[in-house]
């Protein structure tokens, strides 16, 4: 019996569906390896496509296996189209020999020229299909492929780097990291952004839109050229450099990838690069994805494997990428894409509407990513639940790392709708459990997906226009006050209880203000809402400062004290009506009122263990903005009815957490048993 059901007895009556997806995951990974080969031999298709020097000159190939002729323009023959025609060597495959050291160059802006019929009656002109970067014409707007010189060897230093082993990730956009009304770099995200990053506690960054991408507004989710990392923030030894200096920080580096759709570009992207809609995507509807717009993967065909898997190595290999976040999983596992489909029955799961091929591809690829690199990292983002996604392949799983808790967001907007008092901590704790057995999660209250325009960030829920006149140190207005100390317990509750893992998107751990609106024809192309105005949190006069402090302090309590070691938390105490919970994770005890106006004094909290106890974090600190109430003292348990209590008081709006320090003398099974090394007959 696979471990999936084994932590799932429900899904026993679909064991025939979970042979079902292995057996086409074994099938399809024999049909692409040959006797002996790894999937880490097989992915190596940016090896050998694409332009590489070699001895006396460069080779220049592609695979398109519908077109009818192939040519190569650029820089290099003044844009003539025909004059340099590639030959066909097989298997859809082309090849074209450029004879000298100086036929091509680093920078040779070049393009691919398509005939569908030998007549030449109708070319079309492309981007390299592993072409590695891209740049826009200033005169006309269109893109170009630059050859990248494969001799240039970049100085990594971080061949001993290992990342911790719980992971704080710091969701970040390289473009919108400062707070000029531009695109930011690559460089300057390196030399500026690495530093706060690091000193606020997180050791993970998930870098968004990396992968090259026509529309800047698309915020990276609308891929046109793989294997390009995107000329908007610099070129690629730039990205190289922040990957490097950030694993000599501690940092690990992770891809936000697309591997879902791609864009529908043809002259940008690899849509119709061979004349033919179905080199990569299914033919018809089913190549289409109805609500972004895009076109859908074939996950059936070996070419687009080849195509995919490759990637995956060569984000890995030539970046230094420490793994991956993949993006849109949900609608890569339903022929439905999971729109409008309410996953509340595991038949959902396990029905007509399962794309098994795609389940296939993200097993496949999981396992190249770890032959790659053991020490990488995978992440879903699945809003279905799918079973088993972080589940190890050989238990039937689809072998990630984590899922995104993605339903903890919407649960907490759902609770800020609703009025204080009505807030239902044990709907809110359920729902922090709400979690696959035996499956990471990775808990969040908002990523970039809450600080779109047309939604809201969770600190403007709460305060709302009062932030824009309320924010001074010196100004008490009480629905300032009411966001502060909710802001703070949110994010407290959500990691202490969500998962196995933390996520926070750039500028909200400070609470930053307004919404992400990328420049556009609606916006007068303003860069206004697409920045991070870092100034508000260094600015001494303000409460951004307050909450950036406490969301610091928060990281390094549970850091220290190895939080995460502990799965699932304890649960001691659960006051629903007065909205009061305590519990444990790891050596840490939790603390929370929820109520807007009740304080409760004397409250009993049950412990583990006879100690003392002591406060390690408040929220109610004046530093965090807070008005000091919680006490800041020793509490030594105490016994009652044969059981082990604190006696709190709790300020109302507050959350803090102690640490226990055992009195072993007070635990009659420590007090009279005695240690002593065993000895060998030798000594």
């Amino acid at each position: 019996m696979y471990r999936l059901i084994e932590l799932n007895p429900q899904l026993q009556k679909y064991e025939g569906d979970i042979d079902l997806r292995m057996s086409l995951y074994r099938e399809t990974k024999e049909r692409l390896l040959t006797k002996g080969q790894t999937l880490n031999d097989f992915a190596n298709a940016h090896h050998y496509y694409g332009f590489h020097h070699v001895d006396g000159g460069w080779y220049y190939r592609e695979w398109a296996p519908g077109a009818s002729r192939l040519f190569l323009e650029g820089e290099f023959n003044d844009w003539d189209k025909t004059s340099h025609p590639l030959t066909p060597v097989g298997d859809g495959n082309w090849e074209l020999y450029l004879e000298g050291d100086d036929a091509l160059w680093d920078g040779c802006k070049v393009k691919t020229v398509v005939a569908a019929n030998r007549a030449l009656m109708a070319l079309t002109e492309h981007l390299p299909l592993y072409c590695r970067r891209v740049v826009q014409n200033k005169d006309d707007h269109t893109f170009e492929a630059e050859v990248v010189d494969d001799r240039k060897i970049f100085p990594w230093t971080d061949a001993d780097f290992r990342g911790e082993a719980t992971l704080y990730i710091y969701e970040a956009h390289v473009g919108m990291a400062q707070e000029e009304g531009r695109v930011g770099t690559y460089r300057e995200f390196a030399d500026i952004t690495l530093e706060h990053i690091k000193k606020a506690g997180y050791n993970t960054i998930q870098l968004m839109a990396i992968m090259e991408h026509p529309y800047y507004g698309s915020f990276g989710y609308q891929v046109s050229n793989f294997y390009a990392a995107s000329s908007w923030f610099g070129k690629p030894e730039d990205l190289k450099y922040l990957v490097n200096k950030a694993h000599g920080m501690g940092l690990r580096v992770l891809l936000d990838l697309v591997h879902s759709h791609a864009v529908k570009n043809t002259a940008e992207g690899i849509n119709m690069f061979d004349g033919t809609t179905w080199q990569f995507f299914h033919d018809g509807a089913k190549g289409e994805h109805p609500a972004w717009g895009t076109k859908c993967f074939d996950y059936a065909k070996t070419g687009v494997l080849h195509f995919l898997l490759s990637n995956l190595k060569f984000w890995m290999t030539e970046y230094h990428f420490d793994g991956f976040r993949f993006d849109g999983i949900t609608s890569m596992l339903y022929h439905d894409h999971g729109l409008g489909t309410s996953f509340d029955d595991d038949s959902k799961y396990f029905s007509h509407n399962t794309h098994t091929e795609a389940i296939a591809y993200l097993q496949l690829a999981n396992e190249l990513i770890r032959e790659v690199n053991p020490n990488a990292v995978t992440i879903a983002e699945d809003m279905s639940g799918m079973p088993g996604m972080a589940l190890p392949i050989r238990d039937g799983g689809i072998g990630f790392d984590y899922r995104l808790g993605m339903g903890l967001p919407d649960m907490w907007i759902r609770t800020v709708k609703t009025p204080d008092p009505a807030w239902d901590i044990n709907k809110m704790w359920s729902d922090m459990c709400l979690r696959r057995p035996g499956e990471n999660t990775i808990a969040y209250v908002e990523s970039h997906d809450q600080a779109l325009v047309g939604d809201k960030t969770m600190i403007f829920r709460l305060a709302d226009a009062a932030m824009y006149t309320d924010m001074d140190k010196g100004c008490h207005n009480i629905t300032i006050d009411r966001a502060i100390a909710l802001h703070k317990m949110i994010r407290l509750f959500t990691l202490a209880g969500g998962g196995e893992g933390y996520l926070n998107f750039m500028g909200n751990e400070f609470g930053h203000p307004e919404w992400i609106d990328f420049p556009r024809e609606g916006n007068g192309w303003s860069f206004h809402y697409c920045r991070r105005q870092w100034s508000l949190r260094e600015n001494g006069y303000l409460k951004y400062q307050w909450l950036d402090a406490f969301d610091k302090d928060m990281i390094d309590v549970t850091k220290k004290h190895g939080m995460f070691r502990q799965r699932m938390a304890d649960m001691m105490l659960m006051k629903e009506p007065e909205q009061v919970c305590a519990f444990y994770r790891g050596t840490l005890l939790f603390v929370f009122n929820f109520h807007p106006e009740q304080s409760l004094e004397n409250v009993l909290i049950p412990v583990h263990q006879p100690g003392e106890y002591t406060v390690v974090l408040s929220s109610d600190d004046p530093e965090y903005g807070g008005f000091g109430n919680v006490r800041r003292q020793t509490y030594s348990s105490k016994m009652f009815e044969g059981k082990h209590y604190i006696e709190l008081y709790i300020p109302s709006r507050t959350c803090f957490v102690l640490k226990e320090k055992v009195i072993l003398s007070e635990i009659p099974a420590l007090k009279t048993r005695k240690f002593r090394r065993k000895t060998t007959k030798k000594e």
